[in-house]
C-alpha cells in the first residue's frame, strides 16, 4: 500500500511540473500585449494599469472592482453606491431620484475611488466613449470566461468579462453580455446613468436604471 501511495505521488508532482510551463504562458498571455492586463510594475496603489495609447492618456485597470484577474466578473454596485447588497431595488438605491452631478472621483459616491483609493475613479461618459472610437473591438475568451477586449493603436489591451448584471436579486446576461457603470449621470432625468454595455455584435455608451447593479472598472490619469 505504502509503495502505491508512493508512485501516485511521483504521479501526481509530475503532473503539477508538466502544468506549470502552461500556467505561466497563460499568465504571460494576460500581463502582456495581447491579454487583458498590463506589465506588473505598471501599478497605481496596487492595481495595475493598462496604457491603451489614448488621446487623453487615460489608464485603464485590468481587473473590475472586487475581481483578482481580468476576467473575473468582481462586484455589482446600484450607481452612486460604494458597497454591494443581496438586492438593487429602487427602494434602497441611494441616488434613484437624486439630482446628481458627475460623480467621478467623490468617494462618496464612486465605487472605484472608495474602494480602490488612490487616483483611481469611475471613468466619465466621455472617457468610456473615448474607449470605444481609439480602439479595436472584438468579443473572445480569456480563461474560458467571454467578454470584450479593448485593443489600442499601440498593442495594448484591457479585456472586460461578460458579467452582466443584477436587477433586484436576479442576474441578468451573465457570460453574454456585459454593463459597466460610467460616472455620469443623464441630464435632467434623476433615474437614470450612462454606462458602457456590449454584446457579442456591438458595443455602445447606452443609459441604464440607477437602481441596477452593474460592473465597474476603474480608470485613473
Amino acid at each position: 500500500m505504502k509503495r502505491i501511495y508512493l508512485i501516485m505521488a511521483v504521479i501526481v508532482a509530475a503532473m503539477m511540473m508538466s502544468c506549470n510551463p502552461k500556467d505561466e504562458d497563460d499568465n504571460n498571455n494576460l500581463n502582456g500585449n495581447n491579454g487583458g492586463g498590463g506589465s506588473g510594475d505598471n501599478k497605481i496603489n496596487g492595481y495595475e494599469y493598462v496604457d491603451l495609447g489614448l488621446p487623453s492618456g487615460l489608464k485603464w485597470a485590468t481587473c473590475n472592482v472586487g475581481a483578482e484577474k481580468p476576467e473575473g466578473y468582481g462586484d455589482y454596485f446600484a450607481w452612486g453606491e460604494t458597497g454591494t447588497k443581496k438586492e438593487y431595488t429602487i427602494e434602497n438605491s441611494l441616488t434613484y431620484g437624486q439630482q446628481m452631478n458627475d460623480i467621478s472621483g467623490n468617494a462618496q459616491y464612486d465605487a472605484a475611488t472608495f474602494n480602490w483609493g488612490g487616483s483611481w475613479r469611475t471613468p466619465t461618459k466621455d472617457e468610456m466613449q473615448e474607449l470605444l472610437d481609439h480602439c479595436e473591438w472584438e468579443f473572445t475568451q480569456v480563461n474560458g470566461v467571454l467578454g470584450s477586449k479593448f485593443i489600442g493603436h499601440n498593442g495594448n489591451s484591457i479585456f472586460l468579462p461578460a458579467a452582466g448584471l443584477c436587477d433586484v436579486s436576479s442576474f441578468d446576461g451573465v457570460g453574454n453580455s456585459g454593463f459597466y457603470w460610467s460616472s455620469t449621470p443623464v441630464e435632467l432625468y434623476d433615474m437614470q446613468a450612462y454606462g458602457l454595455v456590449f454584446y457579442s455584435v456591438k458595443d455602445v455608451v447606452g443609459t441604464y436604471g440607477r437602481p441596477s447593479g452593474l460592473s465597474a472598472r476603474p480608470v485613473s490619469e
